[in-house]
């Protein structure tokens, strides 16, 4: 391997599909990965040394946590950029970097997928409702008309009673 040759780990990191980003304890960015970038649209460049608050939307609790108890802390997954993004976060504790590094897994495919289900679902739902609704008000007008019939009915038999009791 020539040494202008990337590492193996250097590759790893450029080709994780998972967003890679470790920081300081104060929160400001060290490094991140190409698949960070791409989660949140940003440029390395642009946010290395800023703080990530501003780059994941506050959504840093879980990287205090890691560093306060030092363990690992996971979430069941966040909404990020306007629920364009959904990730489950995986942050632990590197002391003797003095860093917090985080494991970000886009989910957002399968969480799109899951909402679309319950929308079809609802509208599913919807649609039965105001069919069910449809043909009670069909059934409750064939009930009135048959009620009215029914009374004219019931006249017209009891005149005809009277008159043949009449003879």
């Amino acid at each position: 391997m020539h040494s202008d040759d990337k590492s193996l780990w250097e590759l790893l990191w450029d080709y994780d599909p998972n967003g890679l980003v470790a920081v300081d304890p104060e929160l400001r960015i060290k490094v991140v990965n190409p698949a960070f970038c791409r989660m949140f649209r940003v440029e390395a460049n642009e946010i290395l040394g800023k703080d990530l608050a501003a780059v994941m939307q506050g959504q840093t609790e879980q990287f205090r946590e890691a560093w306060d108890i030092n363990r690992v802390v996971r979430d069941e997954g966040k909404a990020y950029l306007s629920n364009t993004l959904y990730a489950r976060k995986v942050v632990f504790p590197i002391r003797a970097q003095n860093i917090i590094a985080c494991i970000l897994v886009d989910l957002t495919p399968e969480w799109e997928r899951q909402n679309e289900l319950k929308r079809i679902r609802q509208q599913t739902i919807d649609e039965v409702n105001k069919v069910v609704d449809e043909q009670m008000k069909v059934a409750q007008e064939i009930a009135g008309l048959l009620g009215e019939t029914t009374a004219e009915t019931k006249v017209s038999l009891l005149k005809l009673v009277g008159l043949l009791e009449k003879k």
